[in-house]
């Protein structure tokens, strides 16, 4: 990662789990060197918290369990409700497989657990049920493919399921003493949080305000809080940005711009706020936190066993350890792929494109790193000391069999069966042809920038000025290409508004179809794209024959091929100089990439002839 700062090298996935590595590291040094006393008095040090008759009364070790990893929990509550409202749990097709895959993830380890040392620790099959989801995305991202996106989101979603599930267990299974009038309290202030979603909220104070009191109901209740967490990021709702309320924020920096005063700076707050989910915001908040300090402390605190004195011996010989281990490496594998293999053979969707057999049994490998999730049980499972310290060594020997296994069947599918990738195409395919696409710009231009779009599309470049932007920075450096890629499961109009486009180039009016659909996005009915054809001033004789001829809707059809060819699966996609490109699509982005490539191809001016 050459050129990123620490700051930015520890956001990534792979930073993040090198971090987490080296904080449990810590952890162990400390704990078994001559300052072991001070770790261990640290973490009893006592804390306690008086509000009015109600009292918080825990020590330092307890406060980071049963406080801080609320956080962690909620933010996956919070990604659970993306996936759901939004992402790839949203479509039936997209979340049977990873649900059987991650529900089979979950039964088998436990299993495989009790078979091994069910005899001596019954109560501690829920160490192997839970998947470290930070750490397998970091480490996938050390050891698995080059390019392995859809291979993330597969184990993403997977592991949604994993947490959720994991998650109900500790807060069934592991709380005790349940209160109940502090549980009617939690209770209630989940009814609080679905109302503040129906009443669409925007605010997150209100969110905020209920989920801390929530956590506090859940401590006096004797239920774990880790349910509450997730319980409550589920209920904070997430939505897709419309672009009416991005045109709202825009038209209020406008009038920011033109009278920077305090109170027209807090409209723009407001508005900008309001474009963006509740969900999105807190967990764009909270993600960085959680993954920098959260998750690294609760390490620090739960890491650190010492294994002087003959303990790591006995823990090796302990059957809790090799439980631990065998329900977290082969349960894991086991589990996650026979679920795969079943859901597969009883046609309940496919595997993401680019995802061969070989990275879904690597990934199956890497989700036997439990490290949080499992440490977290140990601790509510196990009062016996020699038991807990057993449990703790299976954990981490554990999450280190896991990466090496998963390395090395990663590198057996990449050798053997040439699974070189787990992602979609990233070259351009096929290559512009000026006799057929639609292009905007010199031809021996230095610079090509395609988009596939659709024409209902509210965040398409036309609607965002994108060309215009690129051209009045470029100049004649850079061509601008259109390709056509209709959504038709979400946008009905879409396709024959492309045909319309289609027949408009076929009297050389594709240019003004093209601005002319774009502004109207709201009329692309039958009736619509005729007064369109009309205004532009088309013979509209020949526009209704072309309309309806079949040619032209293959020709659209040709592109939607491309684009799946290409790794297009949304709009809009755009293709700098043949490569797909990733991350956000605003102007500036685009424009600083291109830049990029030129700075590369002028400290190597052979790039350009090889590409």
């Amino acid at each position: 990662m050459p050129g990123l700062s620490l700051r930015e090298r520890l956001r990534t996935e792979s930073g993040a789990a090198l971090l987490l590595l080296g904080v449990t590291v810590l952890a162990l040094v400390w704990a078994n060197s001559p300052l072991s006393a001070a770790y261990t008095h640290l973490w009893e040090t006592p804390v306690s918290i008086d509000v009015g008759d109600l009292r918080f009364d825990m020590d330092l070790h307890h406060w980071v369990n049963d406080g801080l990893m609320v956080l962690f929990f909620f933010v996956v509550g919070l990604e659970v409700r993306q996936e759901l409202a939004i992402g790839s749990l949203r479509q039936r097709s997209q979340r049977l497989i990873p649900v059987v895959a991650g529900t089979l993830g979950v039964v088998v380890p436990a299993l495989v657990f009790l078979a091994v040392a069910g005899g001596d620790a019954p109560h501690g099959w829920g160490v192997v049920v839970g998947t470290d989801t930070a750490f397998l995305l970091g480490i996938l991202a050390l050891v698995g493919p080059a390019m392995s996106s859809q291979l993330r989101v597969f184990l993403l979603t997977l592991s949604v399921v994993d947490d959720f599930l994991a998650v109900g267990i500790i807060g069934v299974v592991y709380s005790e003493d349940v209160r109940v009038g502090p549980l009617l309290v939690a209770a209630a202030c989940l009814g609080v949080l679905w109302l503040l979603g129906r009443m669409r909220e925007w605010r997150s104070a209100p969110y905020v305000v209920v989920v801390v009191v929530l956590w506090g109901a859940t401590v006096q209740a004797g239920v774990h809080p880790s349910i509450a967490g997730m319980l409550a990021g589920l209920l904070v709702p997430a939505a897709a940005t419309q672009r009416s309320d991005v045109l709202h924020a825009k038209s209020l920096f406008r009038a920011y711009w033109q009278s920077p005063d305090a109170s027209v700076a807090r409209n723009v707050q407001a508005g900008l706020a309001r474009s963006i989910s509740v969900n999105h915001r807190l967990h764009e908040v909270l993600r960085g936190p959680v993954s920098l300090v959260v998750v690294p402390v609760f390490a620090l605190a739960n890491a650190g066993i010492d294994l002087r004195g003959g303990a790591l011996g006995d823990a090796l010989g302990s059957v809790i350890t090799w439980g631990v281990v065998a329900g977290l490496v082969v349960g894991k594998v086991v589990g996650i792929s026979l679920g795969t293999w079943a859901a597969l053979r009883a046609r309940l969707g496919a595997l993401p494109d680019g995802v061969g057999p070989g990275s879904v049994v690597g990934g199956a490998a890497l989700s036997g790193i439990g490290f949080t999730v499992s440490l977290l049980v140990v601790d509510l499972a196990f009062d016996d000391t020699a038991a807990a310290q057993a449990a703790t060594v299976g954990v981490l020997i554990a999450m280190a069999v896991a990466s090496l296994l998963g390395w090395a069947i990663f590198t057996v599918a990449r050798v053997r069966y040439g699974e070189t990738s787990a992602d979609l195409p990233t070259t351009l395919t096929p290559a512009v042809d000026p006799e057929r696409d639609h292009v905007k710009g010199e031809p021996d231009a230095a610079h090509t920038v395609v988009e596939y779009l659709d024409f209902q599309c509210p965040f398409c470049a036309r609607a965002t000025g994108m060309g215009a932007e690129l051209h009045e920075h470029f100049g004649d450096r850079v061509r601008y290409v259109v390709r056509h890629l209709p959504l038709d499961d979400v946008h009905p109009e879409a396709h024959l508004a492309a045909v319309a486009a289609e027949a408009a180039h076929r009297q050389g009016r594709f240019w003004e179809m093209h601005d002319q659909l774009f502004s109207h996005q709201s009329r692309l009915e039958p009736d619509d794209l005729r007064e369109h054809a009309a205004e532009i001033g088309l013979d509209l004789e020949r526009f209704d024959a072309d309309l309806a001829d079949v040619a032209l809707h293959e020709r659209v059809a040709d592109d939607a091929a491309s684009a799946a060819a290409s790794g297009a699966r949304g709009t809009p996609t755009f293709f700098l100089d043949g490569v797909r490109h990733r991350g956000p699509h605003d102007a500036r982005t685009l424009i600083a990439a291109l830049e990029a490539r030129e700075r590369v191809e002028e400290a190597d001016p052979a790039r350009r002839r090889r590409s």
